[in-house]
Order: C-alpha cells, then structure tokens, then sequence
C-alpha cells in the first residue's frame, strides 16, 4: 500500500473537520475524494501533507508514519500537493517556476528530463517559459501548477480542485494530461468538486460528508449510485 490514512480526526479549534476517516492509494492509482464544499477534502490533504496536525489517527506512506513529520521531510519522502488556487510565483518565468520546484534535488541531470517531460505534456508552457507567471490564463497557471509538482521528483501526486475556475474546454486538458501523468508512472490522490469528470478518471473514490466517508468503492460504480447521481451529478 503506499498511503494508508487510518481513523484520521482533525479540528479547527472546537470545531471538528474531520470524524475518523480512513482511505487508502495503491502504487499506480488514481483515487478521488469527492463532496460538496466543507466536508473536508482540502483539510485532508493538507493533514496529510502536515500543513495541518491531526487530533489522532494515522498516515503511512511508504511505510513511514507522517503525524510527527514536518511537511518538507514529506516531500522528500516522495509526495508532492498541487495546492487548491496554484499559488505559482507570479514574479518568476515558468523556467523558474519549474526550475525551483527542483531545489532539494541533488540530481541535476534527472530534473532537466524531468522539465522536459513537462514541456512534453504541457507544450503551451514551453511556448511560454520566458514568460512571468502572472501573465499566464488560469488554464495555463493550473498547468505549471501541476508541472512544478512533477518536477519535485515524487511518486504520489495530490490534487486539490484542478479544475476550479477553468472554462469545460481546459478542464478536459487537465483530466487528459492527468490520466497520462499516471500511465507514466506517477500514483494520483485527487480532490475535486466537479465529480462528474473526477469519476469517469479515478479508478476508486471516496464520498466524504461533513467530515465522514459515507460511500466508497470502484468508481464507475459509484457514479451508477444513485445517491451519488442525485448528490452529485445532477440527477
């Protein structure tokens, strides 16, 4: 297994986020977290990536227990957030930007593939990689989002909400470039809002309601379920 989150709880002070929540990715997966706004998919990912401290439960990755860690020994373990907003640096080209991500990686020679690997996947950004991050589209800052986490080297990607404030047109590029992130190697744990297209990519999902997981399984199955439909998927 390479992540195992078991009976997680998390509070933001009085106030209870998270119920003892458990879930786990295999090597090679895409699984999502689907649910309306505040039923904590983006607390989970933050615990998960120590931003934020859980009140108890566990998270093993890779057979190493992350509650005591702080969050840039996780990144070294492999795992990598595409934080909800991309949170790019505006000021930086996205040569920079992606140059950066790379700073604790002693391996040059790897991390120039890796770039190139990036421009492969999202060519309108080697178009632009003289190009300051604040004049990106949305579109184009979601990419170099998503290519900057590639470039830290890791095995399991964690997206939160990629195809916020995208038009449809991009939002299916993104789910396209992810679904080949996968086949080329990289394990995906996906949070998303739009679980219509989170669906039809992830291999296994979990349903959270404030705070609980209330439905899982296969995602196609899921998708078929009628409470996910009228919940979820318009009807």
């Amino acid at each position: 297994m390479l992540l195992e989150v078991n009976d997680l709880e998390v509070s933001y002070g009085s106030i209870k986020a998270l119920h003892g929540i458990s879930f786990t990715v295999e090597k090679d997966e895409i699984v999502t977290l689907i649910g309306a706004n505040g039923a904590g998919k983006t607390t989970t990912l933050n615990t998960i990536t120590r931003l934020m401290n859980p009140d108890s439960g566990s998270i093993v990755y890779k057979g190493h227990d992350l509650t005591q860690l702080p969050a840039h020994e996780v990144v070294k373990l492999g795992m990598t957030l595409v934080p909800e907003g991309r949170r790019i640096f505006g000021n930086l080209t996205v040569q920079e930007n992606l140059k950066l991500a790379a700073y604790a990686r002693k391996d040059r020679d790897q991390v120039e593939k890796d770039i190139r690997r990036v421009y492969e996947l999202f060519p309108r950004l080697e178009e632009r990689r003289n190009q300051l991050g604040d004049t990106l589209s949305g579109g184009e800052q979601q990419m170099l989002a998503v290519g900057r986490a590639l470039v830290t080297g890791g095995d399991l990607l964690l997206l939160d909400e990629p195809s916020m404030g995208l038009a449809p047109i991009l939002v299916q590029e993104i789910f396209n470039i992810l679904r080949e992130i996968r086949e080329r190697g990289t394990t995906i744990l996906l949070v998303e809002q739009n679980a219509n297209q989170a669906l039809k990519l992830a291999d296994r999902a979990y349903v959270l309601e404030t705070g609980n997981v209330v439905l899982s399984g296969p995602a196609q199955e899921l998708a078929r379920e009628p409470r996910v439909r009228q919940a979820y998927l318009g009807g």
